[in-house]
């Protein structure tokens, strides 16, 4: 039955619709009538696989089988449309397993497309079908055109006067020119450039990841073409894998690279959504990255981007965001899921009109739901198998692992990920929360899955601003963080330990801004988390004063130095490794321009203090010593009878930490890494061993004087790194004897490496 909302909107029959269905005067009348359309035949074809695909057909006849998922819909129709944009609907009448399908002859790569999907239109039962509305296909592999969101756009009449109902009045405007379509892609097209693809298999405890824009990366980049910068290509441009490898980075964490459409209410203001996180193509790349166009070559660029990474030793991993969708809220556009099937994709709340929204962007994808399931990890699967990816880092996690309501690691998508053949030898990354009652399941996550260690960067920022009540905290987070995840069999690398992230401050505004400034959003400074544990060192923002800029410089190294010693995989943002700014802004998400795109003459510039060529030189050392990235937890016991323990803790008076110790107020933590007997063995059989090393951490003003361990830890100490130092383009090299006291400048790093 109709609803009485629906009957407010005036409509007429239309020719040739299916039948159950009515369509708006405006909606009609675009239409090319039936007698000037010569329609190509439809021939059944499959229902599996899903999407469209060009394939060789039945009597040796080229074209390509669509299949859509739908269920409820009363009828499918597909668009085609040619290059003047001229539109020929096809009807697809063949059902199978809520499937509809069809195989079109002569239709091959390069051709647009999309669905209008027939049904009830009743809000109140969650039930949103609008023929009117042209529609995504969610296996698209490919995505012509952007989302410029006028109101025709809507599945409902968004300016009607009665906001409380609004999502409840049907739009029938024709919303076909304004939405970006499909487009087939030839899936063997790059079939021969993958013959000498070998992915680099970086162990975990090997890894160092470097989370990077493809477009902001690139985009001013001086040794890359002017016509490349921004693009999956610029991205595979010798000058930008040039700088990765230099640093010593052992894969690329891409921000969200699946087509993804911008907010309305960033458009209004004349922004747009730069991050990404806001999805509705899970096969597609982002078209507005490629630089060889729109019409199916992006997806042999994005391959070739992943060649060369590969070719240089370096993984990919992509930032996924199948939690929510672009489609907003129940007053957001209808774009794909939504007029597809509503109530099969979304989780809808008990008042079948609203969603539930565990992401805080408007909805939550039903992953309980077999066939949303299955669109995830086909998505997945796709872009391992077909676009070589190495990994997934998966935005908001905890909103995938939700059964009906509360996050259960037992849920159907953790276990489908766990028995998949191809998803569970993939590097698997959770941000192990969402904005839900119960969301925070940081250290819950199982077997096979690394998390994003928030606690790691709290308690690293507390420390070197001077906010820490003691170094208890401070110790688990160093040593691999075995209180979160020393069970199940997880090793010290499931903590994905970072200090900085796309979201927040930069390395070096964390040292320069005691409060956000986000202006530049244009929502009054209200956007942006206020927990930003940061320390200006006495100046808000940019300053003049010599004494303010050089405490800055020295606070980065501390805070870089102490995340690439730390026990876990390192995570480092690009650009903090040269001193990059977003002027106080923490969340940069809408500012696509030189607020986020990297600065490369900070590389030429003296400022940072020598900041890359430490970081270069930590990440060497990390390589080269494997006591810096364990693939086993700390006991604290001697690992041999006449050994030492592997992990030991000292004050400044040279001996051992008691509990007390722990509980007392302190600027000051030493640990003793001992490579003498490290668990495990190399790919040989043989036992693991390396050079011992003292790290001391010194948070305070003042300096501090320390007596070094002396027998049985070490005769002498080497000094390798000194924060202390402005230059650090070579190591210090001073020796100094065990028992000996050397003076900590105020808030510094040491590195000592047992000298034999």
């Amino acid at each position: 039955m109709s609803s009485a909302a629906e009957q407010e909107t005036v409509r007429e029959e239309v020719p040739g619709e299916p039948p159950g269905t009515r369509s708006a005067v405006a909606g009609a009348a675009g239409r090319r009538p039936e007698a000037e359309v010569r329609r190509p035949p439809v021939w059944p074809g499959a229902p599996t696989p899903l999407g469209a695909r060009f394939r060789v057909g039945p009597d040796g006849v080229a074209g390509t089988n669509f299949a859509l998922w739908a269920g409820g819909a009363e009828g499918v129709e597909l668009c085609l449309f040619d290059e003047s944009g001229a539109e020929t609907r096809l009807p697809l009448t063949e059902l199978t397993h809520e499937i509809w399908h069809g195989f079109v002859p002569g239709v091959g790569p390069g051709r647009r497309y999309g669905y209008r999907v027939h049904g009830r239109w009743d809000p109140w039962t969650g039930a949103r079908w609008n023929p009117a509305k042209l529609l995504l296909d969610p296996y698209a592999r490919a995505v012509d055109g952007d989302f410029s969101l006028p109101a025709q756009v809507y599945g409902h009449v968004r300016d009607w006067p009665d906001q409380h109902v609004a999502d409840t009045v049907r739009d029938d405007r024709d919303s076909a020119p304004y939405v970006p379509k499909g487009v087939v892609v030839h899936d063997d097209a790059d079939g021969d450039e993958w013959m000498d693809d070998r992915r680099p298999k970086i162990p975990w405890a090997d890894s160092v990841i470097y989370e990077l824009h493809v477009k902001g990366f690139t985009k001013l980049h001086p040794g890359i073409p002017e016509e490349l910068r921004g693009t999956y290509a610029g991205l595979a441009h010798p000058a930008a894998i040039e700088h990765l490898v230099r640093l010593g980075v052992t894969a690329v964490e891409l921000l969200p690279v699946h087509q993804f459409a911008h907010e309305d209410h960033l458009l209004r203001r004349g922004l747009a959504n730069y991050w990404g996180y806001n999805s509705i193509g899970y096969f597609a790349p982002h078209a507005a990255y490629a630089a060889s166009g729109t019409a199916g070559a992006q997806v042999g660029e994005f391959k070739r981007m992943v060649r060369a990474l590969h070719a240089a030793g370096i993984e990919v991993i992509l930032d996924v965001v199948y939690n929510h969708t672009a489609e907003a809220s129940e007053l957001g556009p209808m774009l794909s899921l939504r007029g597809i099937d509503n109530r099969g994709y979304y989780r809808l709340q008990a008042d079948a009109r609203r969603y539930a929204d565990y992401t805080g962007c408007g909805n939550t994808l039903h992953v309980v739901q077999p066939h949303v399931l299955r669109l995830i990890t086909d998505s997945l699967r796709y872009w391992v198998t077909e676009m070589g990816v190495d990994g997934f880092r998966f935005d908001l996690a905890a909103a995938l692992a939700r059964s009906m309501h509360d996050v259960d690691m037992l849920s159907p998508f953790l276990a489908v990920i766990a028995q998949d053949p191809v998803l569970r030898r993939v590097k698997l990354i959770a941000e192990p929360w969402d904005v839900g009652s119960g969301g925070y399941q940081v250290g819950a996550f199982p077997p096979l899955w690394t998390e994003w260690n928030d606690r790691y960067r709290d308690a690293v920022r507390d420390f070197w601003r001077g906010a820490l009540p003691d170094v208890r905290d401070l110790g688990y987070r160093l040593s691999g963080s075995s209180d979160l995840y020393a069970w199940g069999g997880r090793r010290p690398y499931a903590s994905v330990n970072f200090i900085t992230a796309h979201d927040g401050f930069t390395l070096r505004d964390l040292v320069s801004y005691q409060q956000k400034h986000n202006e530049a959003n244009g929502e009054g400074n209200r956007d942006g988390t206020n927990d930003n544990r940061s320390w200006n060192c006495g100046a808000e923002g940019e300053t003049d004063d010599p004494g303010v800029n050089a405490l800055r410089r020295r606070q980065v190294r501390n805070l870089l130095t102490t995340l690439l010693l730390s026990t876990g995989v390192p995570m480092i943002v690009a650009g903090d490794e040269m001193g990059r700014t977003q002027d106080g802004s923490n969340n940069a998400y809408c500012q696509d321009n030189p607020t986020s795109w990297l600065d490369w003459s900070l590389r030429d510039e003296p400022g940072p203090g020598g900041l890359l060529e430490l970081t270069r030189r930590l990440l060497e050392l990390r390589h080269r010593h494997p006591v810096l990235r364990r693939r086993a937890f700390f006991s604290g016991r001697p690992q041999a009878p006449d050994g030492l323990r592997d992990l030991a803790w000292f004050t400044p008076q040279g001996r051992e930490m008691t509990e007390g110790d722990w509980y007392a107020p302190s600027a000051t933590l030493a640990l003793y890494l001992s490579g003498r007997d490290i668990p495990g063995r190399d790919a040989r059989g043989e036992q693991v061993t390396d050079d011992s090393f003292l790290t001391i951490l010194h948070a305070a003003a003042e300096p501090v004087d320390f007596r070094l361990p002396g027998a049985p830890w070490a005769q002498d100490y080497e000094l390798v790194v000194d924060t202390s130092l402005e230059d650090q383009t070579t190591p210090p090299g001073t020796v100094h004897e065990g028992g000996s006291v050397v003076r900590v400048p105020g808030r510094s790093v040491l590195l000592l490496r047992v000298a034999h």
